[in-house]
């Protein structure tokens, strides 16, 4: 199932290419504008935080760079709807603040993750 909004750039054909390989389109409705709205976030912080700055070379990078992106966005990364923390931050952890900070690369240093050593 693809779920697209009403914009005219997308032409009946553009329905035709995927209902040809039994892909059902729904449309958003009409003078929804929240209909769509955390989706369109999410891709446009996709694109500014990770996909504008590297070169994707094939369909395989482009999943590995995703997946990626995905555990950091989902594990590390703060989120200012839930207080500063990720979604799959656990409450009940107890960390140690005497212990040294570390850093770790994601995607190639694109990202830098900080934490502390165990």
């Amino acid at each position: 199932m693809l779920i697209r909004d009403r914009d005219r750039k997308f032409t009946t054909a553009f329905d035709a290419v995927f209902a040809s390989i039994g892909v059902r389109t729904l449309k958003t409705p009409v003078q929804a504008p929240m209909a769509n709205a955390y989706a369109e976030r999410f891709v446009g912080t996709l694109r500014r935080e990770c996909l504008d700055h590297l070169l994707i070379r094939n369909e395989r990078h482009l999943r590995d760079v995703l997946a990626r992106y995905e555990a950091h966005y989902n594990a590390h990364r703060p989120h200012q709807s839930r207080g500063q923390l990720p979604p799959d931050h656990d409450l009940g952890e107890v960390l140690d603040l005497t212990a040294r900070i570390q850093r770790r690369r994601v995607l190639g240093g694109l990202i830098n993750e900080y934490h502390r050593a165990a």
